[in-house]
């Protein structure tokens, strides 16, 4: 009876084992070190997925912000003449197309007056264009045509080799109706004042930084 159950046994095992054997030669190993990884859980670790998290490429510090614009302070001290200073503003209003009024100016008191410029016409881009250059919720109208600025440089001598520059812009919205049209002053964002003022700087060959001595 014992050798009978032990040619048994033997029978038993030879015949489990070819199936044993196919069942292994059907695993992906490779699949299977994928799926290993993948299934990572320890804290900071994300396996296979590398976008998110400590250890992937997703975190960002700061990459992509819009870098703070540079304000200038304004007046804003210039190393220069004041009577220079006269000639290169009078020079960057041709420049920008703006036309000095002799009427208002006083270039003997260091006063310098452009006429009013019309910077944005039409209705369809008139109110995102004139929005840069003023705060028009304030005033609560709509349907805004065009778009003008009139720009005052006045330069204050500090000593005979620098001088303060203060920069001051009216901004004009027009809005026309059946009654007519109708310029509505409007407070300044500062925008005209900034970008007059960067080109002067660089005019004078300097480089604008907010930060003065």
């Amino acid at each position: 009876m014992k050798l009978t159950g032990i040619i048994f046994a033997l029978f038993a095992v030879l015949l489990i084992s070819p199936a044993v054997l196919a069942q292994e030669k059907g695993v992906d190993t490779q699949n299977q070190k994928v799926r290993d990884s993948g299934n990572n859980r320890n804290a900071g670790v994300n396996g296979g997925k590398t976008d998110v998290g400590t250890s992937g490429s997703g975190i960002s510090f700061g990459k992509g912000k819009t870098p703070a614009a540079l304000v200038l302070p304004n007046p804003y001290r210039l190393t220069a003449r004041r009577d220079e200073l006269l000639t290169a503003i009078t020079e960057i209003m041709r420049d920008r197309k703006l036309i000095v009024d002799d009427a208002a100016s006083r270039p003997s008191e260091g006063i310098i007056v452009s006429q009013p410029y019309t910077f944005i016409k039409g209705a369809v881009v008139a109110e995102s264009e004139l929005n840069r250059y003023a705060d028009i919720e304030t005033s609560g109208t709509r349907g805004w045509t065009r778009g003008r600025y009139t720009i005052t440089v006045e330069v204050q001598p500090i000593d005979g080799v620098s001088a303060n520059v203060s920069i001051n812009a009216k901004i004009e919205g027009r809005t026309d109706s059946a009654t007519g049209a109708e310029w509505i002053t409007l407070p300044s964002s500062g925008t005209a004042e900034q970008e007059f003022l960067i080109a002067l700087i660089e005019h004078m060959g300097g480089t604008p930084t907010a930060a003065r001595p």
